[in-house]
C-alpha cells in the first residue's frame, strides 16, 4: 500500500468556490481560468509546512462539482484541462502532492450519456448504463422513465458500476488524470455507498497505473477496515475523531477523544496501521469556529490534530478561524470566495495560522508523531496526554482544554533524570523522577509537545 500518506501534511480547497466561480454551469460560457488563483496560495501552503492538496471537484459539472457532466473535461468555470497541468505541475514543483476528488457512485443529469437517453429514450445504448431505469414511469424532473438517484436526491443519476463499458469510461478518466494531470491520488466521494468490488478493482487499476497513487474513501459510519485494506483503499475520512475533536471540547469530557483514540490506535488499536485522513472541518460540515462553543478551545484541538494519530487536514480558510453554517439546503456558505492567502480582516482568529505552521513543522521534524505509536499516559475532563514512539524517537504529548493551567504526573517507562524540551516553549524543560515525569504545568487553552533531550 501507498506510504506516502503516513507523513503528509495537506490542505483542502474547494475550487469552485474559493475561485469565485458562478454557481450554475451554462455550458456554454468561454471557459475562465479561475483555478490559476490557486498558484498564489502555494508559498501560504509552504508558510504552513502543507506537502499535499486536497482538490475538490474540478471536472465539468452543472452546479457544485458532484453532479459531473464530462470525465475528460475541467469545468469551464475554472478553466481548462491545461489549467489543472499548470497548476499541479507547479504545486509538484513546490513539494506539493495532489489529489482530486473522484465521483464515481453518480453522475449529473447534464452527463452526456444521461442527456442521450433523455433524447432517444429506450433505444438509447447508454440505458444500462444508470441504475433503476424503468420506462413504464416518470422520474421527479418530469423524464419519461424512472431511475435511482443518490439518497433520493434525482440530481444525482446513480451510475451502474457493474456495467463494464462504465467502468472502461471511468478507469479511463483515472488513466487521462494521471497521464495528463499527474496526479498523486485521489478522494472517492461517498465511497462507503460504492461496492467494494468496484473499488477493489478501482484500486488494482490505479496501482497498475501508478504504484504511489493514494486512495482516500469518503466513509463517515461503519468499520473502517471494510474499505481500508491491503486490497481495497489506502484510507478513509476518520468522522468519529471529527466529532471526538469538537465535542470533546464543547462538553469538557477529554475522555471521548480519549477512548476513540484508544479503540482506534492503541495497543490492541484496530487501524493501528491506517493513515486516517483527520480533519477538524472540511466543505460539508460547519468550520470548527462555528462548531466550538469557545473558539479558544481551536488552539488545544489543532494541537490534538497534529499530534494524534493520522493524515492531518486544514480546510482552507479555517486557519483564520472563519465561519461558516451549514444550511439545511445549501452548503455554499462553508465554500467561500477568499481573494487570496491572507488573515481575513475580520477572522477572529487571525494568529490562528502561525499555531498551525508550528505545529505542522513540529509534526514534519518528528517521525513519532506522523508514523509513531499511540499509548495513553492521562486523561482527565480537560486534559489529556499520550506517548507517541517510532523506532528511537519517543515523543510526550500534553494537552489541556481548561481555561487556568493545569498540572500532570505523567508515568513514563524512562530512567530516572531523563529530561525533555517542550517544542512549543523551548526553554522549558521537565525530568523523570521515579518513573514519572512531572508537568508543573500545561498552558491554558494549550499543549506541551515534549520530546527527550540529549544528555
Amino acid at each position: 500500500m501507498t506510504t506516502w500518506a503516513h507523513d503528509a501534511i495537506f490542505y483542502h480547497i474547494y475550487p469552485l468556490g474559493l475561485c469565485g466561480a458562478p454557481r450554475r454551469n451554462d455550458f456554454v460560457a468561454a471557459p475562465e481560468p479561475r483555478l490559476a488563483q490557486i498558484h498564489t496560495w502555494i508559498e501560504h501552503l509552504q508558510t504552513l509546512h502543507v506537502n499535499a492538496l486536497y482538490l475538490g471537484p474540478l471536472f465539468e459539472s452543472g452546479t457544485h462539482g458532484y453532479d459531473t457532466a464530462d470525465y475528460y473535461q475541467v469545468d469551464r468555470r475554472l478553466g481548462t484541462n491545461q489549467t489543472l497541468t499548470e497548476l499541479v505541475a507547479a504545486l509538484h514543483a513546490a513539494g506539493i502532492r495532489v489529489i482530486l476528488d473522484g465521483v464515481f457512485h453518480h453522475v449529473g443529469r447534464d452527463f452526456w450519456a444521461f442527456r442521450d437517453l433523455q433524447a432517444r429514450g429506450a433505444d438509447s445504448p447508454y440505458r444500462d448504463w444508470f441504475v433503476g431505469i424503468d420506462f413504464n414511469g416518470h422520474s421527479p424532473y418530469g423524464d419519461p422513465f424512472g431511475y435511482a438517484g443518490w439518497r433520493g436526491n434525482y440530481d444525482l443519476v446513480k451510475l451502474n458500476l457493474q456495467h463494464p463499458e462504465v467502468r472502461a469510461h471511468l478507469f479511463g478518466a483515472v488513466q487521462f488524470w494521471i497521464e495528463q494531470f499527474g496526479i498523486d491520488g485521489l478522494r472517492l466521494d461517498v465511497a462507503e455507498d460504492i461496492e467494494l468490488d468496484f473499488l477493489r478493482d478501482l484500486a488494482a487499476y490505479c496501482r497498475r497505473a501508478h504504484p504511489d497513487f493514494w486512495l482516500l474513501g469518503e466513509v463517515i459510519h461503519g468499520d473502517y477496515t471494510r474499505w481500508a485494506n491491503a486490497e481495497t483503499l489506502d484510507a478513509v475520512t476518520n468522522y468519529e475523531n471529527y466529532k471526538g475533536l469538537f465535542s470533546s471540547h464543547n462538553d469538557r469530557n477529554y475522555f471521548e477523544i480519549a477512548y476513540s483514540l484508544n479503540r482506534q490506535f492503541g495497543e490492541h488499536g484496530l487501524y493501528r496501521d491506517i493513515p486516517l485522513y483527520t480533519f477538524a472541518d472540511n466543505h460539508d460540515v460547519s468550520r470548527v469556529a462555528n462548531a466550538l462553543h469557545n473558539p479558544a478551545h481551536l488552539y488545544p484541538l489543532y494541537a490534538l490534530l497534529f499530534t494524534m494519530p493520522g493524515v492531518p487536514s486544514i480546510y482552507y480558510g479555517s486557519e483564520w478561524g472563519i465561519s461558516g453554517i451549514k444550511q439545511p439546503a445549501d452548503d455554499w456558505s462553508l465554500r467561500p470566495c477568499l481573494t487570496g492567502p491572507t488573515a481575513l480582516p475580520e477572522a477572529a482568529q487571525p494568529e490562528l495560522a502561525a499555531t498551525i505552521a508550528q505545529l505542522a513543522r513540529i509534526r514534519q521534524q518528528m517521525g513519532a508523531l506522523r508514523r509513531g505509536s499511540y499509548r495513553q499516559l492521562s486523561v482527565a475532563a480537560e486534559q489529556v496526554a499520550f506517548a507517541r514512539q517510532w523506532e528511537d524517537e519517543y515523543v510526550v504529548v500534553a494537552v489541556n482544554a481548561a481555561d487556568t493551567p493545569a498540572a500532570l504526573r505523567l508515568p513514563v517507562n524512562l530512567p530516572d533524570g531523563q529530561t525533555f524540551g517542550d517544542q512549543l516553549a523551548p526553554d522549558q524543560q521537565f525530568t523523570v523522577h521515579n518513573g514519572t515525569l512531572l508537568l508543573e504545568t500545561v498552558p491554558a487553552y494549550g499543549a506541551r509537545i515534549l520530546a527527550p533531550r540529549a544528555a
